[in-house]
């Protein structure tokens, strides 16, 4: 008899059919509350709607194991349906961002080469001018005036359709911002995404929870890294289309609600609501949060309603979760007192901080970049090996490109980048996209931007430009140029012109004199 080598590489009946093997164990119990539509569904009816869905993917469409789906739809029952649908028959989703322009959609649907492109009706106008490839054999819209998920996807019969899959297999493509104009596009696993909901239950970062809301949209990777350990371990989703403060209130008032996750911006909403004063959060027992360290003063309002605020860290590459602030006691002043901590790295995780240029490992106290190793590290970026090798580096280590310092107590603490990127209200933003979109303009000779601290998004992108001779342009134009091409969240706050960029001793654009221009 034959030894296996690897069993990530063993096609295995329970890969991804989370709806098939849940509803086995618990068919009953409460798996999702969509709060739009204000009903309820249990791990049997999600099993069901997955096969039906599953039936037309591989009946009707012909789709097949290895078959691409992109989708453009906000958080609602369908998407969770399409992906406990695709994990069945090994077929890859692939979200994007609605809040992304034509041209980058563009870029992002010609590498994807997808067979069927699904969308909410909400975005049908959207979806109308986009270059779609030759490779979509069918546009869903889900949601038209004959609800044709409703009354024809879902109408499909009943029958398992499920097949093995291997762990190695591809369950998601994900588009996440970088160094370049270009997106990138990581290949997660299942290994992925089985390996994190592991390390964020094992670490407790949502187990003591029966009820979660998932507030991270489903085009990120944040959405589904949600999601999956919450199915997984057979508690109750908590579903709102798009972030709603006053509705979070509502829940957390109802006591629908114990635990969510958010970036600061969206907790400066919460406090800046009219109900909050009158919310009663005494069923709300646990905010996680992510993208960047949350402020003292935000993290003191919620601690003063008696609800602990953790720290996450992570990066789609490297997990998406990675490091967790666990706290060491029942004290409230402790939160408060490393409010600035990303904690350490999670279970099932090893972090070290390397020096930039040797890249040998740094001792406590001094700075260098965050490299990560896991079982849930991705498989690298779709169609870009260069990219890839500067990611994934020796012996399995993701390369973050956040520099970071490890206190003596084990603690780690995020300080900066070590690159161009920075990060607005949780998402990654290149400034050299956007000096991009900037000089395609007839009048801009040349642009450089930045992020510059702001109270609410943590950076906002600001930018500098220059004319060509007897050439001018106002802010408004130039910002509305841009708006032309890239997501809201990209389009400069401020730009402004100026007689030279600044640069370098070597001649290179200086991004961190930029800031200077605003203060």
């Amino acid at each position: 008899m034959e030894s296996i080598k690897n069993y990530d590489d063993l096609p295995m009946n329970w890969v991804g059919d989370w709806a098939g093997r849940r509803a086995a164990m618990t068919p009953r119990r409460t798996a999702l509350y969509d709060s739009f539509t204000q009903k309820t569904y249990t791990f049997q009816d999600m099993n069901e709607r997955a096969c039906r869905v599953g039936v037309y993917l591989s009946d009707v469409l012909g789709l097949r194991k290895g078959d691409v789906i992109t989708l453009i739809c906000r958080n609602r029952i369908e998407p969770i349906d399409l992906y406990l649908a695709c994990g069945k028959l090994g077929i890859i989703l692939a979200p994007l961002s609605q809040r992304l322009k034509k041209p980058e959609l563009d870029d992002l649907l010609a590498r994807l080469q997808p067979s069927v492109l699904v969308h909410e009706h909400q975005f049908a106008e959207l979806i109308s001018t986009l270059s779609v490839p030759s490779s979509v054999q069918s546009v869903i819209d889900i949601d038209d005036e004959k609800n044709f998920f409703e009354n024809v996807i879902l109408k499909t019969d009943l029958r398992e359709v499920n097949i093995p899959l291997a762990m190695n297999d591809r369950c998601l493509y994900v588009h996440t911002g970088g160094t370049t104009a270009v997106p990138k596009i990581c290949i997660v696993s299942y290994r992925q995404m089985v390996w994190n909901s592991f390390d964020i239950l094992a670490t407790g970062i949502v187990g003591a929870f029966k009820k979660v809301l998932i507030t991270f949209p489903f085009f990120h990777i944040g959405g589904w890294n949600t999601f999956t350990p919450l199915f997984h371990a057979g508690l109750t989703s908590v579903l709102m289309r798009e972030f709603n403060p006053g509705l979070i209130l509502e829940l957390t008032h109802e006591g629908r609600i114990e635990n969510f996750g958010a970036v600061e911006a969206m907790l400066q909403f919460l406090i800046a609501h009219p109900k909050f004063a009158e919310t009663d959060f005494s069923g709300l027992k646990a905010i996680t949060t992510a993208a960047a360290p949350c402020s003292k003063a935000v993290m003191q309002t919620f601690l003063d309603k008696g609800v602990p605020i953790s720290q996450t860290y992570g990066m789609t590459e490297a997990g998406p979760s990675n490091c967790a602030y666990i706290p060491r006691s029942d004290s409230m002043e402790e939160l408060l007192a490393n409010s600035a901590s990303i904690g350490t790295s999670m279970f099932h995780c090893d972090s070290r901080i390397v020096d930039q240029e040797s890249g040998h490992e740094v001792k406590p106290g001094e700075i260098g970049v965050l490299c990560l190793r896991s079982p849930h590290n991705f498989d690298g970026y779709l169609h870009d090996p260069a990219r890839t090798g500067k990611t994934i580096l020796e012996n399995g280590w993701i390369y973050t490109g956040d520099l970071a310092v490890q206190d003596e107590d084990g603690l780690l603490f995020i300080k900066g980048r070590a690159d161009n990127m920075f990060i607005s209200g949780g998402e990654n933003i290149s400034p050299e996209e956007i000096e991009n979109a900037l000089m395609k303009h007839p009048a801009v000779a040349g642009a450089i931007c930045a992020g510059i601290p702001d109270p609410k998004w943590g950076q906002a992108p600001v930018a500098l430009v220059i004319f060509h001779a007897g050439s001018s342009v106002t802010e408004d134009e130039l910002k509305a140029f841009c708006r032309e091409s890239l997501a809201d969240y990209k389009v400069p706050r401020q730009i402004r012109p100026v007689a030279e960029l600044p640069l370098t001793a070597v001649g290179k654009l200086n991004r961190n004199a930029v800031a200077s221009h605003f203060s």
